[in-house]
């Protein structure tokens, strides 16, 4: 087993010098090998106690200095101030996976709610990158790529900027590391096992793809539901009343653990709305599916969580209800069949962050419907969605916020 290849190497032995002694020897396939190798270190860090307690005191934080005092600025009983909830959790997940995966602040969510450089960058290359999907054929992007015009051309500069700003972090970071400072966030954890700033900057923008816009469209739908299912509030209240009392500000993450109803409408949302609608694999060798479909190496194939979530003989009669007692049994959340429920993706490429992602989520959501009432103003309808990497609101999610009285 891979695992097995490089355990022996001993810690903070650079990863070129690790790479080279595995390609030497001729136990280590570039092509096959090098996605497991970098699922493996990140397997390793992200299952690691501090810093999942690093993650826990990090969204803790931007939710007290920032979420909150957002929130609260914006909340008046005499005058309705509308606030796009959607562009919210966007600044907010990007605050928080900046300072986890880069450990520095970009600093999206101050009252003033800035324009970030990076974070701007970031949407535009994203956005350009899904695009290519919709065109008519993959050779119209190709050729605008090859003479370097429209939105080929945008996308090469977005990413040009993306890749500079990160490289400049990690340059930043190797200067403070050689101070011994402590090695908190995801960058300075795999620095000290590998020494190619370019294989760096490519881990860290993955995660940033991976935690930023899921969370933030997570969430989004996540209060869109509430707003259509008010029962669903006052359950999450009652039982966060009865596990950590009425008055606490915030749970633990012992605590949050408890709170399974919480957890089983997390999970309703996600199946209802993933994040991201539908992926696709490549074969890598001849397969036959479960069905007995032959699968030549090579073939694409796409499967759809959002259709799979709505599918009467997958989830019931009621696929199409909001209910997150689905996910209870005895009053204990349970959990499906990755198979059956995709959100995470399942096998060997299940979702590394999956653990992080809801425990962010949950926290969010807990703190925002403790302290305030949401109304979301979309006149009745669902949401529609932008074409995109991630399920994206169309015109975002406009709501009215109200302090609860304690």
């Amino acid at each position: 087993m891979l695992k097995t290849r490089f355990e022996n190497y001993p810690k903070g032995r650079p990863f070129s010098a690790i790479l080279g002694d595995l390609l030497g020897k001729g136990i280590f396939n570039v092509d096959n090998d090098l996605w497991k190798f970098q699922r493996k270190i990140a397997s390793l860090e992200l299952g690691s106690v501090s810093l999942r307690s690093h993650a826990f005191d990090i969204i803790t934080s931007e939710i007290h200095s920032r979420l909150i005092p957002l929130l609260s600025s914006v909340s008046d009983e005499n005058i309705y101030i509308r606030l796009d909830l959607q562009d919210v959790f966007r600044r907010f997940s990007f605050d928080t996976i900046c300072k986890f995966s880069f450990g520095f602040d970009p600093g999206c969510l101050k009252l003033s709610l800035p324009i970030s450089e990076f974070a701007s960058a970031f949407d535009l290359a994203s956005k350009l990158s899904a695009e290519r999907a919709i065109t008519a054929s993959p050779l119209v992007w190709k050729l605008k790529r090859a003479l370097n015009l429209g939105s080929e051309k945008k996308l090469k500069h977005a990413i040009k900027s993306v890749h500079e700003l990160a490289d400049g972090v990690i340059k930043y970071k190797r200067k403070i590391i050689k101070k011994n400072s402590p090695r908190e966030d995801l960058l300075s954890r795999f620095m000290a096992t590998i020494d190619d700033d370019e294989f760096l900057r490519d881990i860290v923008i993955s995660f940033l793809l991976a935690g930023r816009d899921t969370v933030a469209s997570a969430l989004t739908a996540f209060f869109w539901l509430l707003s259509e299912n008010p029962a669903a509030i006052e359950s999450i209240r009652d039982e966060s009343d009865r596990i950590i009392g009425a008055r606490s500000e915030i749970a633990s993450f012992d605590q949050l653990r408890e709170m399974c109803y919480l957890q089983a409408a997390v999970h309703e949302t996600l199946r209802l709305f993933p994040p991201v609608q539908f992926d696709s694999k490549f074969c890598e060798n001849d397969d036959v599916l479960p069905d007995g479909t032959f699968v030549a190496r090579g073939t694409r194939v796409t499967y759809h969580p959002y259709a799979m979530g709505r599918m009467e003989r997958i989830w019931g009669p009621d696929c199409f209800d909001f209910r997150p007692e689905r996910w209870l049994e005895n009053g204990v959340f349970k959990m499906e069949n990755p198979f059956k429920y995709p959100v995470f993706q399942a096998g060997p490429r299940v979702c590394l962050g999956k653990e992080m992602a809801v425990m962010e989520m949950k926290i969010v959501a807990l703190c925002v419907i403790r302290k305030f009432d949401i109304r979301v103003d979309l006149s009745g309808q669902a949401p529609k969605f932008l074409p995109g990497l991630t399920a994206t609101v169309r015109g975002g999610l406009p709501i009215t916020v109200r302090e609860r009285k304690q």
